[in-house]
């Protein structure tokens, strides 16, 4: 039951990461804001995402992996019920913080549990990889149930159903017996681990990955419907709008397929260094060719193409730093590495949303290819460095 609990609070996590990026061809109009202030909503989600992740790593470390499960759950169920009937920016604002809270929840609670308790514990990067499909199933299914939903429904039916979802896992939660937790963010330890190289060069790697995740996570429907109303120019609004959201679900159908398919490499662990800086040079050549593409099929390969480049790269990262270090301090590990990668979620999508005004989401996107040539160099140097338990 605990590696259910564990896939499934990833399954939250995915949801909560596609969320604002589902609805926000609907929600912008239904706030009457623009795309800067809808950065400002992404910003907000991502830096409560950044404090959580510390404040959960004490948390696990304290009480286990069960009321932080069961907590996670309930928190992101409540919020999108609250967001479904909001009907300003400021009333939106204040679900869009607490989902912070309830996606680091079930991100601590799966991802410290998944590489102990799948493959026996034996190999981390492949163990990530394969439980973050099921990040990868959140992420897609989220968008789609939206684009189906919101041609049969008002918003705040369509909403309330991702709520349900949300909510349902919660029996499960409370059910489950799970093993002693071995992590847990440890404020004393913090400025130890800060000092070890491979901690560092991992929260780096992570900052460049997740600006780039979530940056196509919440602008992808907004390029889509870009690129499609340019090359359709007669197409009905809903239509632009459901075909629009469909592109974020290739690009996370495209990442389940990646992390499958690396979850099955042994080397990955070992190798993954190169396997990430390879999916960065991938992901530059592709976010530039993104921004000059002028049809929809153009987009439709471009997204999955992404999706298939990004797929093995934030398991994977997990999975190496993790194998340098001993697993009673994966916690304190993935708080720290983790949070510093929040700060590119916080920054990069609302960066993009203000380039965007009084130009297009389309070539604001091009502030990503720097991210990947970064992260490319960090990946090579990531997967060099040696940790204490190596």
């Amino acid at each position: 039951m605990e590696k259910v609990v564990a896939l499934l609070s990833v399954f939250g996590l995915g949801m909560c990461f596609s969320l604002l990026g589902s609805i926000s061809v609907k929600l912008m109009p239904r706030l009457k804001i623009d795309q800067a202030k809808f950065g400002t909503l992404i910003s907000a989600f991502m830096f409560a995402c950044l404090i959580a992740s510390l404040i959960v790593g004490v948390t696990i470390d304290k009480l286990g992996y069960k009321p932080i499960a069961i907590f996670g759950f309930v928190a992101v169920g409540s919020c999108i019920f609250v967001l479904a009937r909001a009907g300003t920016y400021q009333v939106a604002l204040v679900p869009c913080i607490v989902l912070g809270f309830g996606a680091m929840a079930l991100n601590t609670a799966g991802n410290t549990l998944i590489p102990v308790v799948l493959f026996s514990g034996k190999n981390p990067a492949a163990a990530s990889n394969l439980g973050n499909v099921f990040f990868g199933l959140g992420l897609f299914l989220t968008p789609l149930i939206i684009s189906f939903l919101f041609q049969k429904t008002s918003y705040e039916k369509a909403i309330s159903v991702l709520g349900v979802i949300a909510f349902a896992p919660v029996v499960l939660a409370i059910g489950a017996v799970y093993p002693s937790s071995q992590a847990g963010f440890a404020l004393s330890d913090a400025l130890k681990l800060l000092a070890e190289p491979a901690v560092l060069i991992a929260a780096l790697v992570l900052f460049c990955y997740i600006s780039l995740e979530s940056s196509f996570c919440n602008w992808l429907p907004a390029f889509g419907k870009e690129v499609l109303a340019s090359s359709n120019p007669d197409a009905e609004s809903n239509v632009l709008d459901a075909s629009a959201q469909r592109l974020l679900s290739l690009f996370a159908v495209a990442m389940m397929v990646g992390r499958l398919l690396a979850s099955q490499i042994p080397a990955i662990t070992t190798y993954g260094g190169w396997f990430v800086a390879g999916a960065a040079l991938i992901g530059a050549i592709v976010i530039f060719i993104m921004t000059v593409t002028k049809t929809a099929t153009q987009a439709k390969v471009l997204a999955v193409l992404a999706g298939l480049a990004f797929a093995p790269c934030f398991p994977t990262t997990v999975g190496v730093t993790f194998a340098k270090f001993t697993p009673d301090i994966y916690g304190s590990v993935f708080g720290i590495i983790f949070a510093v990668g929040l700060l590119g979620a916080v920054i990069v999508p609302k960066a993009i949303g203000n380039l965007a005004k009084g130009s297009t989401i389309q070539k604001s996107l091009r502030l990503l290819v720097p991210f990947c040539i970064i992260l490319l160099i960090l990946a090579i140097v990531l997967g060099n460095i040696t940790g204490p338990a190596s």
